[in-house]
């Protein structure tokens, strides 16, 4: 009896899926019933499984058809989300060994989403990133999209927070909805700007009934699609958010391999003694991925305008970095600018202040040891 209340429970809730006109949550809910039919109802949850295997594809021109206008902010009319398709990246991607080995996983779990689907598994549908600015989370959202050929939707958080709040609400349905039906990744960015605590008093009423919709979006968000969040200030996080993703994926600050690896990609084509990048390396420890770029790009500028050698610029790159460091920090660079022949010592003691007698001293130790 209890299995029939729940077979017709089922029923009712998907028929009131396809009646509201919600096809990516009505494909959702029948595998949902075809996994749970497969012991009680084989016949039942085969047949679920083949009309979901035939169900149109992303290449149907009645799936293209089905596809809705851009959702829009219905007090600017401006669009609530940026679309980039296709994507296409100039560059690749540079991750730790971790960050890569997961984002990789998602990319082959919605590649091999039918044998998932044979097995009664789903792929991953919600992940999260975090970390500082310029680690790479916004490049990993093109990254994936563009490894799946699907468009990247990015939701612009200043056209959703409407003048009227009431609204936002809304906003954030339109785009949610629009999402779910169109084959894309969807992009969260910011995210601490709209799913803040809940216990946050400065919060008003609108914004905390706001983080409710979001985290019941995501509860119910299809394996069809993949919704990705970012943010920049985990801790504002309503803690309820951390649960409702699959996965969480930490950006960290790039580690020495990582520096020396962004540098030499942001200096292709460019002729510059190799040496430079151990110590620019060094140099440039606590920087993060955006932060190379800008500083690279900066002295590639200067090289072309004043038509003086790339090495005299990276010099110049490395000074600039040196405010920062300690006084022992400064001395090791010192010493490996000399090791590495990058440098003469009065050129060393030229860009990091630290006297020829200490440098040789170190570079001494450094041989000796």
């Amino acid at each position: 009896m209890d299995d029939l209340q729940m077979i017709s429970s089922q029923i009712v809730h998907l028929a009131r899926l396809a009646l509201a006109g919600r096809p990516q949550d009505t494909q959702l809910h029948i595998r949902r019933m075809a996994k749970k039919l497969k012991d009680t109802l084989p016949i039942a949850s085969e047949g679920l499984s083949e009309l979901l295997r035939e169900a149109p594809t992303r290449a149907s021109p009645i799936r293209r058809a089905e596809v809705p206008a851009l959702p829009v902010d219905l007090d600017t009319r401006m669009q609530l989300v940026r679309v980039e398709s296709p994507v296409h990246l100039d560059i690749t991607p540079i991750y730790s060994e971790e960050v890569g080995s997961k984002l990789r996983s998602i990319v082959a779990e919605h590649r091999a989403r039918g044998a998932l689907y044979e097995r009664g598994l789903e792929p991953t549908s919600t992940a999260l990133f975090t970390g500082p600015p310029g680690v790479g989370k916004t490049l990993s959202a093109r990254w994936i999209a563009e490894q799946l050929g699907q468009p990247l939707l990015i939701l612009d958080l200043s056209a959703v927070m409407s003048s009227f709040l009431g609204r936002t609400g809304n906003n954030v349905r339109h785009v949610l909805d629009y999402a779910k039906a169109t084959p894309c990744v969807l992009l969260l960015d910011e995210f601490d700007a709209v799913a803040k605590r809940r216990d946050d008093g400065a919060e008003v009423g609108e914004l905390k009934r706001l983080v409710t919709v979001l985290l019941q979006e995501i509860d119910d968000w299809p394996s069809s699609g993949l919704l990705l969040a970012a943010t920049n200030h985990a801790e504002l996080l309503d803690p309820a958010a951390w649960r409702r993703f699959e996965r969480v994926i930490e950006f960290g600050l790039p580690e020495h391999d990582g520096i020396t690896a962004a540098l030499r990609l942001f200096l292709k084509g460019e002729s510059f003694s190799e040496s430079w990048l151990e110590s620019l390396a060094v140099a440039m420890r606590g920087a993060s991925y955006s932060d190379i770029n800008r500083a690279v790009l900066q002295a590639r500028r200067a090289a072309a305008l004043s038509g003086a050698e790339m090495d005299e610029h990276l010099a110049a790159l490395v000074a600039d970095q040196i405010g920062a460091m300690s006084k022992q920090e400064r001395i090791e660079l010192a010493a490996d600018l000399v090791a590495s022949r990058a440098a003469t010592q009065r050129r060393a003691q030229e860009i990091t202040g630290v006297s020829r007698d200490t440098i040789r001293k170190r570079v001494h130790s450094i041989g000796g040891a």
